[in-house]
C-alpha cells in the first residue's frame, strides 16, 4: 500500500481531479442509461427484450466499464475511490504508528482533511493541526 504525505497527495490532485470529474460525469450518464433501459424493458411485450432495451442495456454496460476503468486509474495511483455521486477519494497516510486516510472531495481546492480508516467521510477532521509523516 502506498502511503501519502499531505504534500504528495496535493501534488497528485491535478490528475486525481480530472479522473474523479470523469467518474462523476460518467456516473450521471450511467444512471440515466440505466433508467432508460428500465423504462424500455417495462415497455417490452411478451417478456422478450426489445431492440431498444437491448441497445440501452449495452449503453449502460459500456458506461459502467468506463467508470470501472477510471477507478482502476485511481487505484494505480494509490488512492481509494469512495463516492460516485460526490467524487470522494481517500489517500492512505501514516499518522504516528497507524494508517489513516487523507480525505478529498471533488470541488475542494486541496487535501485539507483526514479520518481514521473506519470513520469515513462523517469523521473528517482538519489536518492543519496534525503532523503527518
Amino acid at each position: 500500500m502506498q502511503l501519502f504525505t499531505v504534500e504528495q497527495a496535493n501534488r497528485t490532485l491535478p490528475l486525481v481531479r480530472r479522473i474523479v470529474a470523469d467518474i462523476v460525469e460518467t456516473y450521471e450518464r450511467w444512471q440515466g442509461a440505466v433508467r432508460a433501459f428500465e423504462l424500455a424493458s417495462l415497455e417490452a411485450s411478451g417478456g422478450e427484450q426489445s431492440a431498444d432495451a437491448a441497445a440501452r442495456q449495452r449503453d449502460a454496460e459500456r458506461l459502467a466499464e468506463e467508470i470501472a476503468g477510471f477507478v482502476r486509474e485511481l487505484e494505480a495511483i494509490g488512492v481509494e475511490f469512495k463516492g460516485y455521486d460526490v467524487g470522494l477519494v481517500d489517500f492512505p497516510a501514516r499518522l504516528g504508528d497507524r494508517t489513516v486516510y487523507l480525505c478529498w472531495r471533488l470541488g475542494e481546492p486541496e487535501v485539507r482533511y483526514w479520518h481514521e480508516l473506519n470513520d469515513g467521510f462523517a469523521g473528517r477532521q482538519p489536518i492543519e493541526a496534525l503532523a503527518f509523516a
